[in-house]
């Protein structure tokens, strides 16, 4: 067990360093004239393959930012081998990606903004699809709360720890479930990512959500996994399932709508996710299924209006 969530921290902390890598200008400096002023060039390598690429036109702050970003990326890239070989010391290996997973998370990728949109109204985010998409390409927003823009962000990480392909490897398992808890309400809760020890009560029900026992979580996630349901049927089940236990102090459905598409991506399924101008209906579903009615007819909904199908 323990392993399991060292594995998951490591991997999301891979992921994490490889996206900062990813967005940093570094490289061996070159200053080229032309017509009387100097332009910055980088030579780097890719993949194995030396790189040049164009920065820009020379200043003395990009030039200095440059040095310093070739500091940091020698130690990202020393921290990056260490977590390598934990993750060996931890039974972890990588393996090659079939082209349908692959397709997949192309797919996956092309539809994230509307995605989290879709994630961010669902959870009653204040918010329009033009303002989520500026934040999650790292622009500015007006009339917005910080917590808002901070659950967009977040889940914008969540998604790329999900679609790391180290991590799309991983088994569907309650150490996946909490890492990405942990992701989707970071910032807001010491306790994130950790099976709740309080009660909870939601508006509009009855229905009691009794304190989640980690162990059982594990047994009847194991279940849902193991059974002999076909796939966007398992998916289905994984989300409703986390949503209705409300396994976490906050961030469930967002929590249930990643795990259930991690298991379908990593299948190469397609993705689901509950459209914005459906909320509504969808919300009311499931009210109804919490208090144990209409259980068939969310599962319909789920798979008629929110599941997309790789084609």
């Amino acid at each position: 067990m323990k392993n399991d969530f060292e594995l998951m921290n490591v991997l999301a902390r891979k992921q994490d360093l490889e996206e900062r890598l990813a967005s940093m200008i570094y490289g061996s400096i070159e200053v080229r004239e032309k017509d009387g002023k100097n332009y910055i060039y980088l030579h780097y390598r890719d993949n194995g393959v030396l790189t040049t690429k164009y920065v820009g036109e020379y200043s003395d702050a990009m030039y200095n930012l440059i040095l310093s970003n070739n500091v940091e990326v020698k130690k990202i890239k020393k921290e990056i081998k260490t977590l390598e070989k934990k993750l060996k010391e931890l039974g972890y290996s990588s393996r090659e990606l079939s082209d349908k997973v692959k397709l997949n998370i192309d797919f996956a990728k092309r539809n994230m903004v509307n995605t989290i949109y879709d994630q961010a109204i669902l959870e009653g985010v204040a918010t329009t699809f033009v303002d989520t998409e500026n934040i999650i390409e790292g622009g500015k927003v007006n009339n917005m709360t910080s917590d808002d823009i901070m659950k967009i962000v977040n889940l914008k990480h969540a998604w790329e720890f999900i679609l790391n392909e180290d991590v799309i490897l991983s088994l569907d398992n309650f150490y996946l479930l909490s890492q990405i808890n942990k992701l989707v309400i970071e910032g807001f809760y010491y306790n994130a990512g950790v099976v709740r020890s309080t009660p909870v009560r939601i508006g509009g029900t009855k229905w009691f959500f009794s304190i989640p026992v980690q162990s059982e979580i594990i047994s009847e996630l194991e279940a849902i996994i193991n059974s002999d349901l076909n796939g966007v049927d398992k998916a289905t089940e994984l989300l409703l399932y986390v949503m209705k236990r409300q396994i976490f102090i906050d961030g469930n459905k967002r929590t249930a709508v990643l795990f259930a598409n991690h298991y379908l991506i990593s299948n190469g399924l397609g993705i689901i996710a509950i459209p914005a101008d459906l909320t509504d209906e969808y919300k009311k579903l499931l009210i109804l299924y919490y208090e144990g009615q209409d259980e068939d007819k969310i599962k319909l909904f789920l798979k008629e209006k929110c599941y997309m199908a790789l084609k």
